[in-house]
């Protein structure tokens, strides 16, 4: 093997060619990377965005001269893949120029990524109707923000994005209202209500029967129309998801899988033997179910590239898969989730079961102990433990670590139950709020 050509320069491709280089010192890597960024944190970006002082080149993390120069990556940015040809093992390309080139391989990785969802909708190529995903798209609104007065901000959906985006906007002074056709889809209803009433508290505007239908100028502003209702602002963000980056696969005859992103098997190869896939653009496997899922996941992505240089010549790692395990910000509260919610758990052939509590962050009466709401499902057959979930103001984000990794070892509620948690009164309870939830959902299992 002597050429290990790269499709797309952040998390996963970038991951996968500086391991390659570590571990195969005589192997040519070549990177084509369409933008100028390269390695870069995107999870940064709105608490970037909401500091008009800090440059959001602050988030790159490796640029890609430390790539050329240290590693020997060679790492062409401004190159946009264009097409796969299977036949001849060569990917043809447009250089900076517009030129038509073709570079070789003897093993490709495609590590797209996805884009945001922008609908097919009039309006969304108006002038401050911005999306954001990448740190191009990141500059694009830091930008708007500097050069015009932003008073209103509207945000269509209320995923992670939109609520990251909405303290942004925030932070700035800027008044945020929301528009979805659901609030924090997967959550709990009470775990998500608790999110709902703190901002509702906080003057966030919410409308939840919202499918966008057009944008328009309307006396200077942007007016998003949902139905029958309409919203107007300064800024309109789209924060709608995103979707795999799946046309150059597509285009070559490799499989797809579910949502259409790239079909791989754990050891990240499509179907063709010969060419892998990793990141936000590729599928995976759920180590609940055992079944495909695309959750597109920022560690994934890392260590989905790790083990594209690790399996170059044979079959070495293989990745168990996800949990989807996430945690989001949004002003003093800190939210997450792990595994299956319970109609996801029951749809994939599960009887499950839940509970809800509601406890103290810390000891009791230590100072800055808060409520804290935990959600635990099971199922009722093996009594296996199945997903999490928790808001707090203090002590949730990390506390979703523990579920996760239960799940990751396929463990019962009841042995859950039992796990040895630290305590000490500045972070928990004795019984921490997890073993709470968990020996209240026993009485529901078998």
């Amino acid at each position: 093997m002597e050429n290990f050509l790269i499709i797309g320069g952040d998390a996963a491709g970038m991951s996968a060619a500086s391991r390659a280089r570590r571990q195969y010192p005589d192997l040519r890597v070549t990177v084509l990377e369409q933008t100028g960024d390269v390695s870069y944190s995107a999870c940064g970006m709105p608490y970037n965005i909401a500091d008009p002082q800090r440059p959001i080149d602050d988030l790159v993390v490796r640029n890609a001269e430390v790539f050329r120069e240290k590693q020997g990556i060679n790492l062409l940015t401004g190159h946009r893949a264009e097409s796969i040809k299977r036949d001849r093992h060569v990917v043809r390309a447009a250089g900076p120029g517009g030129q038509t080139l073709e570079f070789p391989y003897d093993k490709l990785l495609i590590a797209t990524g996805a884009s945001p969802i922008v609908p097919d909708v009039a309006g969304t190529e108006l002038p401050g109707v911005l999306p954001l995903k990448n740190l191009s798209d990141g500059r694009k609104i830091k930008s708007y923000l500097a050069a015009h007065d932003v008073r209103d901000a509207v945000i269509i959906g209320m995923g992670y994005i939109g609520m990251e985006m909405c303290e942004a906007f925030a932070e700035l002074g800027v008044n945020v209202k929301m528009a979805s056709r659901g609030f924090l889809s997967g959550y709990n209803r009470e775990i998500a209500e608790v999110v709902r009433r703190d901002l509702e508290d906080r003057g966030i505007e919410l409308d939840e029967s919202c499918p966008l239908s057009g944008i328009e100028q309307h006396n200077g502003r942007l007016l998003a129309t949902c139905g029958d209702v309409s919203i107007d602002g300064d800024v309109v963000l789209l924060g709608m998801g995103v979707v795999p980056n799946n046309s150059l696969a597509a285009d070559a005859g490799l499989a797809l899988g579910v949502k259409d992103a790239i079909a791989v098997d754990r050891y990240m190869r499509t179907s063709d033997p010969d060419i892998f896939s990793a990141g936000d653009c590729a599928d995976a496997y759920h180590v609940v179910t055992g079944e495909k899922v695309w959750i597109p996941l920022a560690l994934r992505a890392n260590r989905g590239g790790w083990a594209v240089a690790d399996n170059l010549e044979g079959d070495v790692t293989a990745l168990p898969g996800v949990a989807g395990t996430a945690v989001f910000k949004i002003f003093d509260l800190e939210v997450g989730r792990t595994g299956l919610n319970v109609e996801q758990a029951a749809k994939t052939g599960f009887s499950p079961a839940e509970v809800v509590i509601q406890s103290r962050s810390r000891a009791h009466a230590h100072p800055g102990a808060a409520p804290i709401w935990v959600n635990i499902v099971g199922d009722t057959d093996s009594g296996r433990m199945l997903g999490a979930q928790m808001v707090s103001s203090d002590g949730a984000a990390h506390r979703m670590n523990a579920p996760a990794v239960a799940l990751h070892s396929g463990m019962r509620v009841a042995d859950f139950a039992q796990c040895d948690l630290a305590y000490a009164p500045p972070f928990s309870p004795v019984w921490d709020p997890m073993l709470t939830a968990a020996n209240q959902l026993i009485k529901k299992l078998p």
